[in-house]
């Protein structure tokens, strides 16, 4: 009955366009043209495969001492204050962007590293001492003493296109000098970076590529592979590369001046989203809704409030919160920036003047730190995410009545779970799994019972907008990191 049905479905079509028109009909809309596959990628391997290296660090880790709850003496007299470290190791991988020596690679494969060494592809090794490093964007440059070394360039403008092949070769698991291929699969993907619209990708890369090159057919850059989706720890083949375009211009100013300036205004903003603009009583404007300004900070002594609207800097629209904060952040420090904003139906102009933007640990008010693992970035390492105590602003954006606590998210590891699961800045963690969470310190302990219990992820509670929403979310460990 089913194949009748779709009979006469089609034969009424038929009698419906006339006969001249039948053939357009059947014929597809857009034929794509013939394309030939690859017979292998060997050629461009044997190319571009000198100019990646494997990368091994030395760095202190942090010892874990057992605790017994409720124990009343201390086990382990005499270990107040700094915790006791043992040396650890990590391996990555880079790619020489010069025949000097250069080498990008991502900046967690090499962060609080003690000793980094490089080994090429014919086995040579070779020490590195660290150029600069951004945490921002995840990239950092090396060096290495010699000449004449095999390198590659980067694609900053013939970007390939959705469904391109790609190939990704790098360092997975210590086995070196391993390629795989796939195909772009998506631009402008946002997994918690301020800085960086990452490129998705399904060639195969696994804990050890952080840091690698993705290739195009021609052998030339397209990206830095940076993390995964992984719910289980290994690839389900969705990966993510920082832009060559990006990583360029980050290593331009790296090899340059060994760090880099973004300007900084001192003001928490977020998309005006249609509900946040009906709220306000605005329709259809579009533009970047000023969610807090920090007390004292260039935005603050400029005259701007919280819930201004900002509609251009500059001259050019703010049509989202990532736009807004990179713009910013691209001017130099002491630069002016003339801001157009909406208050009270009025739109008004101010200028503030930039200073130099902080690190994300000062944003948040934590201590510098002082290593790099699973443990180690404050009470919300293991979740991926770096918090702050609950202050006013945030209680009263997320409408937490008198009395309730929680800890803010001030920023997201891209390579977290957390940042997959969409936790973002501005977030208030109020409950980990049965526990309620007042203050940072609550959040620590809840993690670590967690993991006491031998649990791979938490179910963590968050206020967002005056919503709370439960989010499951996995512990980083070790196979969380590529």
């Amino acid at each position: 009955m089913r194949s009748k049905t779709l009979l006469i479905t089609a034969a009424a079509v038929a009698m419906a366009v006339p006969s001249s028109d039948l053939h357009a009909l059947q014929a597809p809309v857009n034929p794509a043209p013939v394309v030939q596959l690859p017979g292998s990628f060997a050629d461009i391997v044997e190319r571009v495969s000198p100019a990646v290296v494997s990368i091994d660090t030395r760095r202190r880790v942090p010892i874990r001492l057992p605790t017994i709850p409720g124990f009343p003496f201390d086990l382990f007299p005499g270990l107040e204050g700094s915790p006791p470290v043992a040396e650890g190791r990590a391996e990555g991988s880079g790619f020489f962007i010069s025949p000097d020596g250069y080498i990008v690679t991502n900046n967690h494969v090499i962060e609080s590293a003690t000793e980094i060494t490089v080994r090429l592809k014919d086995q040579r090794e070779l020490k590195a001492r660290v150029v600069g490093r951004d945490e921002a964007t995840d990239l950092a440059v090396l060096k290495v003493e010699g000449r004449s070394f095999p390198y590659v360039s980067f694609a900053e403008t013939a970007m390939p296109r959705v469904g391109d092949w790609i190939i990704a070769v790098g360092n997975p698991f210590g086995l070196g000098g391993t390629a795989t291929a796939g195909i772009v699969s998506a631009y402008g993907r946002d997994i918690g970076s301020t800085f960086v619209d990452y490129i998705q990708i399904d060639a195969p890369i696994n804990r050890g590529n952080s840091g690698g090159p993705a290739f195009d057919a021609r052998g030339r850059v397209i990206g830095v592979n940076t993390a995964i989706f992984s719910p289980s720890g290994g690839n389900v083949g969705i990966g993510f590369a920082v832009p060559a375009d990006v990583a360029a211009q980050v290593t331009r100013e790296l090899i340059a001046r060994g760090r880099i300036d973004r300007g900084y205004i001192g003001a928490s903003v977020q998309t005006l989203t249609s509900e946040i603009a009906e709220s306000l009583g605005l329709g259809e404007r579009k533009g970047v809704l000023v969610a807090e300004v920090t007390p004292g900070g260039p935005a603050d002594r400029a005259g701007l409030r919280t819930g201004d609207v900002v509609l251009r800097l500059n001259g050019q629209v703010t049509e989202n919160a990532s736009r807004l904060t990179r713009m910013v952040a691209a001017a130099r420090p002491g630069e002016r920036l003339r801001l157009e904003v909406l208050r009270n139906g009025a739109v008004r102009t101010i200028e503030a003047r930039t200073e130099l933007r902080p690190s994300e640990r000062e944003l948040a008010g934590l201590p510098p730190q002082p290593f790099l693992d699973e443990d180690r970035g404050g009470p919300g390492a293991r979740l991926g995410v770096v918090v702050s105590p609950l202050d006013d602003a945030a209680r009263r954006r997320n409408q937490i009545p008198p009395g309730g606590g929680g800890a803010v998210v001030r920023s997201v590891d891209p390579a977290s779970d957390a940042a997959r699961k969409g936790l973002r800045a501005g977030d208030v963690i109020v409950r980990v799994n049965e526990r309620p969470i007042a203050d940072p310190a609550e959040l620590a302990d809840a993690i670590a019972a967690a993991r006491s219990a031998g649990r791979e992820s938490v179910l963590v509670y968050i206020r967002r907008d005056g919503r709370q929403l439960a989010i499951p979310v996995r512990l980083m460990i070790q196979e969380d990191r590529r």
